[in-house]
């Protein structure tokens, strides 16, 4: 969002997304200052960020978009891209692929984007890949999971920040198999990210020897677990696994524990949010997961500064999806003066094999984008959550760090089969 106090960058929400997310109207309305405009050039470069501002992924959504506003004020502040200011727009894609899809159209046909950020749902990134493929806009996903963003349904212009489902999987199913048990039961959202994060614990509990006692699926939104908890606890596992996030994740892990099945089995999974373990009361901050990214970690380059920077802005500390939106518009922003260009298949065949710097990858290691599929190898933190820390924001403690490339598939078998312009 635009701090009208220094005049960086500019931010255009439509009003049902102000009215949903309660984002200042004068903060989202406020232009940059003119003497930036004159410094940086008349004509600003115009990027996008399509999420679901509004329902049960509204909080994760909203701390992606604080990210892409700090990296959009940086690099405003720094000269801007090619000399120009970027403006940056924002749409509510409100979890629904159609709605997505149509803004996607209106922001590259009627507002010339040139640059497309979205969606943290599957299904929705998947759709958008297809419309900004076929509008050769370049395109990052910042935390759109399944496999098939990078995977079979890859496409030359589409990148992506999160893991893939297998990556998070792998990183942590050696873990929960060798530590609670080898029996299984699971509890899944009904589309497309818990299918492939489903499909992957199937196929590496069947690898190991372990037994899978079954499961439910869920539709989003379920506010009830009560049905679905009842047979997981019927079916006796040795560990109870959630594939949910957000809201959903929330409601079923506080479920979890009224019924006291944490008492009788391991919970945990693969994907965990610090925005989910925040609502949690206490009691129910339990389990064995991966964060994509951690705010705390000691002596690693610039985190401490990116940890003030987005205090300041957002009164809360960074969560791995402020880093992916963040990560995504640094992305942009540092290939285009690299490369000194705006053209999308320039700019795209230049970002094969780019490594983030320091600066902007905010972990140990190099988190670099793979050639063969564009999905960016970064390190994972597997651990523990923890009920309070040093910190407020201390939630989870971290066993192991896993290389991203260590548990990636090997790009021959993604299925990602790039399909260039002539």
């Amino acid at each position: 969002m635009t701090d009208p106090k220094n005049g960086l960058g500019k931010l255009h929400v439509n009003r049902r997304t102000l009215i949903k997310t309660g984002l200042a109207l004068g903060a989202a309305q406020a232009v940059s200052a003119p003497f930036v405009i004159k410094a940086l050039g008349e004509t600003p470069i115009k990027i996008a960020q399509i999420d679901p501002l509004t329902g049960v992924y509204a909080d994760i959504a909203k701390n992606e978009l604080i990210g892409a506003q700090l990296a959009v004020a940086e690099i405003n502040a720094s000269g801007g891209v090619l000399g120009r200011p970027i403006d940056m727009l924002v749409e509510d894609s409100a979890n629904d692929v159609g709605t997505a899809v149509q803004k996607a159209r209106k922001l590259i046909d009627r507002d010339n984007i040139q640059f497309l950020i979205g969606d943290l749902n599957s299904s929705t990134a998947l759709a958008l890949g297809q419309v900004s493929n076929e509008k050769a806009v370049l395109h990052i996903v910042p935390g759109g999971h399944t496999d098939a963003v990078t995977g079979k349904d890859c496409h030359w212009n589409v990148f992506r920040v999160c893991n893939t489902t297998w990556m998070e999987v792998a990183a942590v199913a050696r873990t929960l198999f060798d530590l609670y048990g080898k029996k299984w039961y699971f509890i899944t959202p009904d589309y497309s990210f818990g299918h492939t994060l489903h499909s992957g614990f199937q196929t590496l509990l069947k690898r190991f020897g372990g037994t899978d006692l079954g499961g439910d699926m869920h539709p989003l939104g379920t506010s009830d677990f009560s049905a679905y908890l009842i047979k997981a606890q019927a079916a006796k596992p040795d560990v109870l696994i959630f594939l949910n996030a957000g809201q959903d994740m929330v409601n079923a892990l506080k479920q979890s524990v009224q019924f006291g099945l944490d008492k009788q089995m391991h919970i945990g999974g693969a994907q965990q949010e610090l925005e989910v373990v925040e609502g949690l009361p206490p009691e129910a901050r339990i389990g064995t997961w991966v964060f994509e990214w951690y705010w705390k970690q000691p002596g690693v380059p610039h985190v401490e500064k990116f940890v003030a920077d987005i205090r300041k802005r957002s009164g809360k500390v960074p969560t791995a999806r402020t880093w992916f939106g963040y990560a995504a518009v640094h992305t942009y922003g540092l290939i285009a003066n690299q490369e000194k260009s705006l053209n999308a298949v320039k700019l795209a065949r230049a970002l094969e094999g780019f490594t983030l710097p320091p600066q902007v990858a905010l972990m140990p290691g190099k988190p670099f984008y793979r050639k063969g599929d564009h999905q960016l190898m970064p390190t994972l933190f597997v651990g523990q959550a923890k009920a309070s820390g040093s910190d407020p924001e201390d939630l989870f403690e971290v066993k192991q760090l896993v290389e991203g490339a260590k548990v990636a598939l090997p790009e021959t078998e993604t299925g990602c089969v790039l399909k260039w312009p002539v």
